[in-house]
């Protein structure tokens, strides 16, 4: 019978760099909340070049990872504290425009898509139709979602429509919950998974699936690093810390993120254990190698105001 893992408790990623050449790196409740970087982020990435490793940035976002480094440039997290940054919708525009492989075999030229703020950039330059109609839809792309203006019932209407024609989606952007601000926004994987309640197919990019931790793999391997010398850290059980497990590379979880409120009254490492065996519990049983506050280097003195922010999510 094998020993459980027993996860180890971090004051800072100084703790495990020497372990580790290869960082994939979450975005959104990692490197910032949607609005800025966390306390001590940009110091833990600049040690992190200064010691060589290589640093990639993994986001299930639906937009391209030209659109995600702009936006991370604009929040003050700039090219040089990172060498990649790979999105889930930079993978989903790849297989539409070339529709030679898999599931994008013959998805056709018409497309219906759903995403945040009426943003088709996920399509942009490709040799498609937008149709407003979903009945006039070849495919389906789901990128993200109103919320919290729109429910999952106001897109229910277009989710059985959708299933009638028995209509392929294709969905960008897995994450059931996202992180804006000091609230927690349901993500565009809620909707995908609404959809196959109706009986639709959906093909999903992005973690915790393994073709996007296989593609940081093949860009890691090119620079001779391997899975053995690389980490994930994330802020999702059921996303970073699932999918790096599910191919073999060891986890860290960051808990300023998504699951802060399991965290917010354990202040006792006895306490804190109690929550992460409850989130592990609730993740088919995946436990993270390591656990952190947040993505800084070492101990240092929190930004209160910013603790007070995050714990509300």
């Amino acid at each position: 019978m094998s020993a459980i893992v027993k996860t180890k408790f971090c004051q800072g990623i100084s703790d495990i760099s020497d372990s580790y050449m290869g960082f994939i790196i979450d975005q959104w409740g990692v490197l910032h909340d949607g609005e800025r970087p966390y306390p001590g982020v940009l110091d833990c990435l600049k040690e992190l070049k200064n010691r060589n490793k290589h640093i990639i940035i993994l986001s299930n976002s639906g937009k391209r990872s030209e659109q995600n480094k702009e936006r991370l440039k604009k929040i003050g997290i700039g090219p040089g504290l990172y060498d990649e940054l790979i999105t889930s919708g930079e993978l989903a525009w790849q297989g539409m425009k070339n529709q030679d492989d898999g599931f994008f075999k013959g998805l056709g030229k018409k497309v219906y898509i759903i995403s945040r703020g009426g943003d088709r950039s996920i399509v942009d330059d490709l040799d498609l139709e937008v149709v407003e109609d979903i009945k006039k839809a070849t495919f389906l792309v789901i990128s993200g979602a109103d919320s919290p203006e729109m429910t999952l019932e106001d897109y229910e209407p277009v989710l059985k429509e959708a299933a009638r024609k028995q209509i392929k989606a294709l969905c960008a952007n897995p994450d059931s919950l996202g992180v804006m601000g000091n609230q927690n926004i349901m993500g565009p994987g809620t909707l995908a998974r609404r959809y196959q309640d109706f009986g639709g197919v959906v093909h999903y990019m992005g973690k915790p699936h393994q073709p996007i931790f296989q593609h940081c793999i093949r860009q890691l391997q090119a620079k001779e690093i391997y899975p053995g010398q690389t980490i994930v850290i994330g802020d999702t059980m059921a996303h970073d810390i699932l999918g790096g497990n599910l191919v073999n590379i060891d986890t860290c979880l960051v808990k300023c993120g998504l699951h802060a409120p399991t965290f917010v009254n354990a202040a006792t490492p006895g306490q804190v254990n109690r929550a992460l065996t409850l989130l592990v519990n609730q993740y088919n049983s995946v436990r993270p190698k390591y656990l952190v506050e947040t993505l800084k280097w070492g101990r240092a003195l929190p930004d209160r105001k910013h603790k007070k922010r995050a714990v509300k999510k």
